[in-house]
């Protein structure tokens, strides 16, 4: 860790941290069922065969959590609406009751739409699904557009659409390869009719949650430079290029369904700031006989590219590299390519996942990260903010509870909160940035 101080960010620099509603909330019995209730309770599904029925029960806890933030010193709080819960009897009275805390505690609300909990019964590969989130959105603005101004439509499609809909490592479970494009499609639809529901309602900040970091080619030679293109574009493009410029990488477009050119009309409407979420680079490698992974993750040996390991890196618990240095190359990199087109960035999402509650590995990656976000900012990206993930400890998806991202540790059994080193260090780190 550097022991140099930390650099000044700008005046009004947004500090937030993350979760999603179904990592934390728990309470399931309050709530209609989502594809990732019914996903766990496949046998083998998650890692330690848990499910996020209970989680950290953040429903039922929710004003010892705003306490810690408020503890924290945080500008900011990105948490997720739950749709199956929202559309349950009562169910957006949760919401009221959380969004009230917070600004109470002096809190900004910052709620994102969808994270990955899509309502039982609903598939992204069918159209009507983009239409029914536009529904939920103009639900969840009008019970709290009042008290908040900031809203993320989707997080991560890339990773939906990959692990849940191409590789059946994450709800809903298909294995479908690039017949699962569709369902990126139709994610891309539900954002753009989402912004248009978010800014008739009155909204004045609205963006979305891309992850996104670089590719990089094993080496220089042809096939592994042809296949790390291939990633770049499932990762980086496919995902930005249509927001941000109203248009597929190539010849994508031709394999989306419906009308596209008419569908891209409303996917790239204008965004008030894009959201990033940023973990690790990816060393990318032509296809290979047998299969590869990726921080647990199989990539099949029928896919045009293979994962290979980034030599000489630090890797966290979770097996993803440490290289902070890439956050800055995939900032700049990105106002090179989108130029005008692109709004003020947000880092969504960074962070890592390692044990124990003296968690000085932690410090040092959000240490290294916020320099390194800095060192863009100094070179000309508009950064406007920069969130944890994450708050707490939580049900991390196909790894159950095996993995721990938070600035607070969770005891499951007791539901016991207790800030780490990291939380400590973090709030020391706003106090000098105020």
């Amino acid at each position: 860790m550097a022991t140099d101080p930390m650099p000044q960010f700008p005046s009004g620099f947004q500090w937030g941290v993350s979760t999603s509603a179904h990592q934390i909330e728990g309470a399931a019995d309050r709530r209609a069922p989502s594809v990732w209730d019914a996903f766990t309770a496949e046998p083998g599904r998650v890692k330690d065969g848990s499910t996020a029925a209970v989680a950290c029960d953040h429903y039922h806890r929710y004003r010892e959590d705003v306490a810690l933030l408020a503890g924290l010193g945080v500008d900011a709080y990105r948490f997720s609406v739950s749709w199956p819960r929202v559309t349950s009897p009562g169910g957006a009275d949760f919401y009221d009751r959380l969004v009230d805390e917070l600004c109470a505690a002096g809190v900004r609300p910052v709620p994102t739409l969808f994270h990955w909990d899509l309502p039982l019964g609903l598939d992204w590969l069918r159209r009507d699904t983009a239409y029914r989130f536009a529904e939920y959105v103009t639900t969840v603005a009008d019970r709290l557009g009042d008290r908040v101004d900031q809203w993320i439509t989707l997080n991560e499609p890339a990773e939906h659409t990959l692990l849940g809909h191409a590789l059946g490592v994450h709800a809903p479970g298909k294995r479908l390869l690039f017949d699962a494009l569709p369902a990126a499609h139709h994610q891309l639809l539900a954002h753009g009719l989402a912004v248009g529901a978010l800014h008739a309602s009155g909204a004045t900040s609205v963006g979305i949650a891309n992850s996104h970091g670089p590719t990089w080619p094993a080496s220089e030679a042809e096939e592994d430079r042809a296949a790390a293109d291939v990633y770049d574009v499932l990762l980086n493009r496919l995902f930005a290029d249509p927001v941000l410029l109203g248009t597929y990488p190539e010849g994508l477009g031709d394999l989306m369904p419906g009308d596209v050119d008419a569908d891209l009309k409303l996917i790239a409407a204008p965004l008030d700031f894009y959201g990033v979420n940023y973990y690790a680079p990816t060393r990318v490698g032509a296809p290979q006989s047998a299969p590869t992974e990726f921080g647990g993750v199989p990539i099949p040996a029928e896919l045009p590219f293979s994962l290979r390991e980034i030599e000489g890196a630090p890797v966290t618990d979770f097996g993803w590299p440490v290289v902070p240095e890439a956050l800055t190359e995939l900032l700049t990199a990105f106002r090179t390519r989108y130029g005008d087109r692109l709004p003020p960035i947000v880092i969504t999402e960074n962070g890592c996942s390692y044990e124990g509650v003296d968690d000085q590995d932690r410090i040092a990656y959000l240490d290294a990260h916020i320099r390194a976000l800095h060192t863009a900012l100094t070179a000309g990206v508009d950064v406007r903010g920069y969130f944890v993930w994450s708050l707490m400890d939580n049900f991390e998806w196909a790894e159950g509870y095996t993995r721990r991202f938070g600035l607070i540790h969770v005891d499951y059994a007791t539901q016991q909160r207790t800030p780490k080193a990291s939380y400590n260090w973090l709030r020391e780190l706003l106090r000098g940035q105020r």
